[in-house]
């Protein structure tokens, strides 16, 4: 079956295009609004060649497809039904409201920062890269020391790994303006405003090199390099402030006054008001977060390598990314990563023992890919289409993770970058944490697969 079949068969199979309000894709899955959720024709689509499951979360559907062939998918679908990513607001949008008010809240997170994490990936491949030109171990390999690299060479990788983290806030701003209607450029500009050369960095304040400046007497302002929330909420408030204000705005004038008094109200909101205050509640979260996963005897990596895997089930996993942003941006470490990556590898361990133990070929044909699948970090095939089916693989899957987890953070494993875990993983530790890194994983690996030979799976099972 060709792209275009496969996309034509998908179409047909959600209700038809007239049944299909919006398209978006994320790294492995197909995500599509539709206005009646009763027309889609679930078991056919999931039995479709090359779709590995499906499932209905946050108001959409969403086909798991796997790494590249989901973005020749959408592609495809999206020649077929004329429509694209769109934003809030289309209006048909705005009529089709599925889930509570907490999954619509995840939802946005997701559709705001899936867009860019591809930048964050690179970021911090170029960060585990430019480790190898500073360690002497690994120099030491090729007859050289630290001071036969050229410094010439570390600007370079600097630029490689500085310029995502120092601008992210125009990063930010871009995907929420596109999100919430807005027009994406006033978006860009009022996120670089936020990281202006004119503003002391944030990093110049925290270590003493700089002072913020100080407006009214009381109000104290730094650049926002590195930070989520400011960004995020400026974003909404300032999308939708020039939403409603071209609707009061004259055509004639629109070009002009529209950006200049979106751009002013927006910086003014975001230095002033919401800047200050949700830079402090960002610190809070963070502090909060990182005091849970460094609780003592390795409980809150024990805790979060079991339970983490359940928010990929409810759909609330995105809330992950402003966390791993915000910790990198703060210290260049991410603290969830090497934890997380111990449940994505125990889902492989799991659902490799069904495959072998399975007497179905459909099993087999699902969960052997699945297993690669997980290891290389995309664990939705082996979730939904092999552990969860079975619910005991599943939970053995959790065990696994969890006693990672527990190794992991006695270890203190903590990686370069964010959203690559498994095999691809190692980059984010090319450094002396690897052999730990490979260690905690093929634990993990090894526990749930032993837990669900054991105890997880049986032949009985595929007749129920």
């Amino acid at each position: 079956m060709t792209d275009r079949e496969l996309a034509e068969k998908i179409v047909e199979l959600v209700g038809g295009k007239e049944n299909i309000v919006s398209v978006r894709h994320c790294a492995t899955r197909l995500r599509i609004i539709v206005s009646d959720k009763e027309k889609i024709q679930t078991k056919e689509v999931e039995n479709l060649d090359k779709v590995k499951g499906s499932f209905f979360n946050s108001g959409q559907y969403q086909i798991i497809l796997g790494t590249g062939l989901v973005n020749r998918i959408y592609d495809e679908t999206v020649k077929i039904t004329g429509r694209a990513d769109i934003g809030e607001s289309t209006e048909e949008k705005k009529e089709v409201v599925y889930g509570n008010k907490f999954q619509r809240a995840i939802r946005m997170f997701s559709d705001v920062f899936v867009p860019i994490i591809p930048v964050l990936v690179a970021t911090g491949l170029f960060m585990g890269l430019r480790g190898l030109l500073t360690q002497e171990a690994v120099l030491a390999v090729f007859g050289m020391t630290s001071d036969d690299v050229p410094s010439s060479l570390l600007t370079f990788t600097q630029i490689l790994t500085d310029t995502a983290f120092s601008f992210l806030p125009a990063l930010v701003c871009w995907s929420t303006f596109r999100n919430f209607g807005g027009n994406p450029v006033i978006g860009i500009v009022l996120g670089l405003m936020l990281v202006s050369p004119s503003l002391p960095s944030s990093y110049d304040v925290g270590s003493g090199v700089a002072e913020p400046l100080e407006f009214f007497g009381f109000i104290r302002v730094a650049g926002y390099q590195g930070s989520v929330l400011p960004a995020f909420a400026t974003g909404i408030i300032t999308a939708k402030f020039e939403k409603w204000l071209r609707k009061q705005i004259p055509d004639a004038i629109d070009l002009i006054v529209t950006p200049f008094i979106t751009l002013l109200v927006g910086i003014v909101l975001a230095l002033f008001v919401l800047g200050p205050i949700l830079h402090y509640v960002e610190n809070g979260v963070l502090f909060v977060v990182e005091n849970l996963l460094f609780l003592p005897l390795g409980i809150g990596g024990l805790l979060y390598g079991c339970f983490g895997q359940l928010l990929g089930i409810f759909g609330i996993h995105h809330i992950l990314n402003f966390l791993e942003i915000s910790m990198l941006a703060q210290d260049g470490w991410n603290y969830l990563n090497p934890i997380g990556t111990c449940g994505n590898v125990a889902q492989a361990g799991a659902v490799l023992a069904v495959a072998i133990k399975a007497t179905s070929n459909k099993t087999k044909q699902v969960a052997y890919p699945s297993c690669l699948s997980a290891l290389l970090g995309i664990t939705e095939p082996a979730v939904f289409g092999v552990n969860l089916r079975f619910v005991k693989p599943f939970i053995m899957s959790m065990i696994g993770g969890g006693v990672g987890g527990f190794l992991a953070s006695n270890l203190h494993l903590r990686a370069t970058g964010m959203s690559i875990t498994g095999i691809p993983g190692t980059l984010l530790y090319l450094n002396e944490q690897l052999p730990l890194y490979l260690l905690v994983n093929v634990i993990s690996f090894a526990v749930a697969f032993a837990l669900t030979w054991m105890f997880g799976f049986n032949k009985k099972m595929e007749n129920q």
